[in-house]
């Protein structure tokens, strides 16, 4: 989590994450929203559909926090992406077990291996890129208006957060 912190912390042109659990702590959540708001192009990747719904429905409760600060997020209509990876500015890339997730921070045994190298960034950058285009951002207004069924489902799937 601190290795996550401090990349996000340190971006100054973009930060694209892909995920299959979006479920961050308020650390990476106020990082997240500090680099959107700073100007960084944030962009998150999430399954559409997922292999554990309930984690997608918390993973949900997340989504307007992330989209008010600026950031980007995508369903991936490609089917479950289950990639782990970070791309930042060109230079900074992550590949692992971790899911941007409490489980993967404080409890599981997760390994990520952090490359510092232009050119496989780039790599990266392009399969995100790629994955982006398979992609449907989701629209602030349109997600703002989903039902009150919806959001308090999310609401409370999201209180059982730190378990997942």
């Amino acid at each position: 989590m601190q290795m996550f912190f401090m990349a996000i912390a340190k971006a100054r042109d973009y930060i694209y994450i892909q995920t299959p659990y979006f479920l961050p702590n308020a650390t990476i959540v106020n990082a997240l929203q500090c680099a959107a708001l700073g100007g960084v192009d944030v962009r998150i990747i999430i399954p559409r559909h997922s292999d554990a719904a309930f984690a997608l429905k918390s993973s949900m409760s997340y989504i307007d926090e992330m989209l008010k600060a600026g950031v980007k997020v995508y369903y991936y209509e490609g089917g479950f992406i289950h990639s782990k990876t970070i791309v930042i500015d060109d230079v900074l890339s992550t590949v692992g077990s971790a899911n941007m997730d409490f489980r993967s921070f404080e409890q599981n045994f997760e390994i990520n291996t952090w490359i510092y190298d232009p050119q496989f960034a780039n790599t990266m950058k392009e399969i995100f890129l790629s994955d982006q285009e398979k992609s449907e951002q989701i629209n602030y207004e349109e997600w703002k208006n989903r039902s009150r069924l919806k959001k308090f489902g999310e609401s409370w799937a999201r209180l059982f957060s730190p378990l997942m």
